[in-house]
């Protein structure tokens, strides 16, 4: 018999000279210089240096977070970078890495913040002059005016060696961070490490994430933007709410929509607009289009305003069960399953103000779990150390790489490319291999011809070298 279709036939050696892998990661290095993030890390460190020391330590923190945005998950894998010394300079070592991370408290993360929020200005600013705006949220099919930022906890598991991983309410052992994403660009705006054991509508925990991802939006749009503040029923505290509210005393134009635990009153609410029939309209999809056996209705003026900010408006959804969609007694007994969602957006506009936006403009909450499963790809799905201030500075240089890949994407990526997961960048994009040449005293990075997306890679390239930079 003869074969057909088999492989070209190879000999392996391992005495390549200058090919370098993950040549696109290189851009991610790149954006973090273009925005002026690896000279403000630098700034904040600088009393770190060694009198000895050839590594300036904010460049290992920003050589760390290249390294988690590229998908390394460990700081062995530094490696990637160290020993491509011709394409990435001169990388840290492991055990120096580790001592920095060791170094930074909490006052020296603070600072890392107020760098990473500097720098996050300069990359709006550019987004901005080459693309006349930041990129919309979308519900319904229209954009949601202004910045909406996503807040949500999540798992991530730990074995008991490491400080502070506590038994969860999920039955499962780690820590329990939570985080607060913008869902406009992707980025990671803050996040706070906690234990296992931590509760979920903590109330004090979520003013401390919200304030911290405020600071991180520049002045121009923190006080002339509308800012949406989206969370599950774990943010429907009287505590956060009334900060949301509070905020707007100090020129924010902030608005909460929460979700809503279906307590006895707002069962009883339910059973009344259930007798209301008139008062229910069909939901709308993601693109704005009438949703099958769903409707949604606004109960408020039926459910107790104790506690809840003037002008709270409540709605409800209900909808025939999927299969296996986790039903209550209530949702048993009356056939479908339903989910109520609190927000203080006035009535207006139909694309603005109507019930069947507000309620599919929140269950674009739903988005953040795509970001927190991301970011567990990028750095927070585990932690190194067994030391709870080292996770807690890995967490933070986490959430620089996931800015680093929105930067990324939000700058010099068009199409597909601009929304892609990082998995799908990674493959494309950051782990391609190339070769360097140096002709004409330049040194030269060759992706191969046949790459699919060479021309991606090379028009990126170009695009970072033509941002407008401040004038000096």
């Amino acid at each position: 018999m003869q074969a057909t279709g088999t492989r070209p036939k190879i000999v392996v050696s391992a005495d390549g000279r200058g090919v370098v892998g993950h040549a696109g990661a290189r851009l991610l290095a790149d954006v973090a210089e273009a925005t002026g993030l690896g000279t403000r890390f630098g700034e904040v460190l600088a009393g770190l240096r060694q009198r000895r020391g050839r590594h300036d330590p904010g460049r290992i923190a920003v050589d760390l977070a290249v390294l988690l945005a590229d998908g390394g998950e460990a700081i062995a894998d530094l490696a990637v970078l160290r020993d491509q010394a011709q394409l990435f300079g001169s990388v840290a070592s492991d055990p120096t890495a580790w001592r920095l991370l060791s170094k930074l408290d909490t006052r020296l993360l603070g600072r890392l913040a107020q760098a990473r929020a500097q720098a996050r200005e300069m990359a709006w600013a550019q987004r901005i002059e080459t693309c006349g705006s930041l990129p919309p949220s979308m519900a319904a099919g229209v954009a949601v005016p202004g910045l909406v930022l996503d807040i949500d906890a999540t798992i991530v598991l730990c074995h008991s060696g490491k400080e502070a991983a506590t038994p969860t309410w999920k039955s499962t052992f780690g820590y329990h961070p939570l985080l607060c994403f913008l869902d406009n660009t992707h980025e990671a705006l803050a996040g706070l490490l906690r234990e296992g054991r931590a509760g979920s509508n903590t109330t004090a925990d979520h003013i401390i994430v919200l304030d911290d991802a405020l600071a991180q939006i520049p002045d121009v749009h923190r006080h002339g933007t509308p800012i949406l503040i989206r969370s599950d029923s774990a943010g429907c505290t009287f505590g956060l709410l009334a900060h949301i509210r509070g905020l707007r005393e100090r020129g924010l134009d902030t608005r909460f929509s929460v979700g809503t635990a279906i307590t006895e009153p707002i069962r009883q609410a339910i059973l009344t607009a259930k007798r209301r029939p008139g008062d229910w309209v069909p939901a709308v999809d993601t693109d704005g289009e009438p949703r099958d056996n769903a409707e949604v209705c606004e109960l408020t003026g039926l459910v107790p305003h104790d506690g809840y900010p003037p002008g709270t408006r409540f709605i409800v959804r209900r909808e025939r069960p999927h299969p296996g969609a986790q039903l209550s007694l209530f949702d048993t007994i009356e056939g479908m399953r339903h989910q109520v969602m609190a927000t203080d957006t006035p009535p207006g506009e139909a694309t603005n103000g109507s019930i069947q936006y507000l309620e599919a403009r929140h269950r674009a909450h739903a988005r953040v779990e795509d970001r927190i499963r991301c970011g567990k790809a990028t750095g927070f799905g585990r932690f190194p150390s067994r030391v709870f201030a080292i996770n807690q500075a890995w967490l933070h240089l986490a959430l620089t790489g996931i800015d680093l890949l929105a930067w990324t994407q939000m700058l010099l990526l068009h199409g597909e490319l601009a929304t892609a997961e990082p998995k799908k960048l990674r493959y494309r994009l950051l782990h391609v291999a190339a070769r360097i040449t140096r002709t004409a005293r330049q040194t030269r990075l060759r992706i191969p011809e046949t790459w699919p997306w060479a021309t991606d890679l090379t028009t990126a390239f170009a695009r970072l070298a033509a941002l407008p930079q401040p004038i000096t």
